[in-house]
């Protein structure tokens, strides 16, 4: 068994031992887990946390099929593909049967990002072209390859290759063309279509587009009716294929179907799909789904394709189980029960404050973006950052933000989130956001105030107005009031801290971090 450290203990040799820019969650007080189960964390005190993020344990943290399955299997054997053994075309089969009849090659790995690198490969050798037609924010993983087509890092390293190429990010709330449109599928698509026009232009080719069936780091973005259809017939008829990252979206999450890219309709079917995330609940587990043509100019390279772990039998063991618990449980019934729920809520949380601007999801993949006014849908950074802050901090609820501004509060539970936990949730983000509500207006009516009037002045009017408020007949808000009046003073430090910058247009949530 491990050596047990003290949380103290394990952020020192973490510090010590990790490169610095594999970063944790919460970097100012990381939580320390030492178990799990189910939709909960436990932290090293026995603290609970509810888990809103980790849809890599797709079925349920240390889910008791999936455990089992993997031990039998690895007291069985284990070894890799090259030796002949029944679980890796037993659950290809599986997945076969998930996926339209025309993906039906399958090439095991070990994560998304093999998996997006295989697929990038595939579509390369099978078009004989390099261009491919990425989404704005995009991300597809680690490898230098898909940092290349990854808007989302290449912009903050070495920058744009020439032989790629960023479409819009279909966002119909903050994008280009948004819910008032009348048909955003295909005004976004046309954006797709005059991009490869001038791809030709400058004399080159388009292999590929690729893009996640709906976007998650661009920000829990619901792709707009139509858009993938007309996507590949344009992408299709300039010679290139199209390629669906699946991996955050796959398996069941949105609960109204299996695979994420089948929401845009039954007509349409990519090229190449990849997996990865949700598909070991845990373990190292990922694939490519193909097409015989694809696969078949692949293979006439005459260059063998060798993954020492892809497939191995406890992977494709585990791969099993986690299928079995899906239909077992019924989790994508509960992904679109507990989805619609959750919706719902955050929905008529909306209503109650005008800070959400937008609420959108699918099944179990949802989420709010912030904003500081709905007229310009300012992104209301500071204060989503600060959310999730509380969330952990006072509710133990671990949450996290996405979107070109970190505004979007995003969910991917595993997929037994229950409908109390979704009550729960919201329950929280509508008392945190009601009381940093409270505190801004607060805020708005005494920033002037502090600079015109002297302090006595001020506390005096603080006073009374105190005096006056608690003589409403609201237990409630009298509550409010008394554990506001610290706030209320603590403004005085005002003074103190203008010069540094900060005045009355500051967001204020940056100016109660400062008091």
């Amino acid at each position: 068994m491990a050596l047990e450290l003290s949380k103290e203990e394990t952020l020192e040799k973490r510090k010590r031992l990790i490169g610095q820019s594999c970063r944790l969650f919460y970097s100012d007080d990381p939580v320390k887990i030492v178990r799990a189960r189910g939709q909960y964390l436990y932290d090293e005190n026995g603290k609970r946390y509810l888990d809103c993020i980790s849809n890599v344990q797709h079925v349920g943290h240390c889910h008791p099929s999936i455990t089992k399955a993997a031990a039998a299997q690895m007291d069985l054997l284990n070894t890799n593909s090259r030796f002949l053994h029944d679980n890796i075309v037993l659950y290809a089969e599986r997945l076969a049967a998930t996926l339209p009849e025309r993906l039906c090659v399958f090439y095991f790995v070990n994560s998304g990002s093999e998996a997006n690198d295989l697929a990038l490969r595939l579509a390369q050798q099978y078009t004989q072209h390099e261009d491919v037609i990425v989404l704005d924010h995009a991300y597809h993983g680690h490898l230098k390859s898909l940092i290349d087509i990854s808007p989302y890092k290449f912009r903050k390293l070495t920058g744009q290759k020439e032989w790629v190429h960023v479409a819009p990010l279909p966002d119909t709330y903050s994008g280009m063309y948004r819910e008032d449109h009348p048909n955003p599928g295909q005004a976004y698509a046309d954006t797709v279509k005059d991009l490869i026009e001038e791809v030709h232009r400058k004399g080159r080719k388009i292999s590929a587009f690729f893009a996640e069936s709906l976007p998650s780091v661009g920000g829990q973005i619901i792709l707009p009716h139509g858009y993938s259809t007309k996507v590949a017939e344009y992408v299709r008829s300039a010679g290139g294929v199209f390629v669906a990252d699946e991996v955050q979206t796959g398996f069941g999450r949105l609960g109204s179907h299996f695979w994420a890219f089948q929401q845009q309709g039954e007509s349409f079917c990519p090229d190449i799909v990849t997996m990865g995330k949700p598909m070991g609940n845990g373990h190292p587990l990922a694939c490519v789904a193909t097409t015989e043509e694809i696969a078949g100019a692949f293979t006439a390279n005459g260059v063998e394709y060798f993954n020492t772990f892809g497939g191995n039998p406890v992977s494709c063991a585990i791969g099993l189980a986690v299928l079995d618990v899906i239909e077992k449980e019924d989790l994508r019934g509960n992904a679109t029960r507990v989805g619609a729920h959750l919706k719902d809520l955050l929905t008529k949380l909306q209503t109650r404050h005008r800070i959400i601007g937008d609420v959108r999801g699918a099944g179990l993949f949802a989420g709010i973006e912030l904003v500081k006014d709905r007229e310009k849908r300012t992104p209301a950074t500071e204060t989503a950052a600060l959310l999730v802050k509380r969330l952990k901090e006072e509710d133990k609820i671990c949450i996290s933000t996405d979107g070109p501004w970190e505004s979007v509060v995003k969910f991917k539970p595993p997929m037994c989130f229950s409908m109390e936990d979704a009550d729960l949730v919201v329950q929280c983000i509508d008392r945190i956001l009601t009381d940093e509500l409270f505190k801004a207006s607060t805020l708005a009516f005494f920033l002037p105030t502090v600079v015109m009037y002297n302090l006595s002045q001020l506390t005096t009017l603080i006073s009374n107005m105190f005096l006056i408020h608690s003589t409403v007949e609201s237990s409630t808000y009298q509550t409010t009031i008394f554990n506001s009046w610290t706030h209320f003073t603590k403004l005085l430090k005002y003074r103190s801290f203008t010069s540094s910058g900060v005045g009355i247009n500051t967001e204020p949530a940056v100016i109660l971090q400062i008091l």
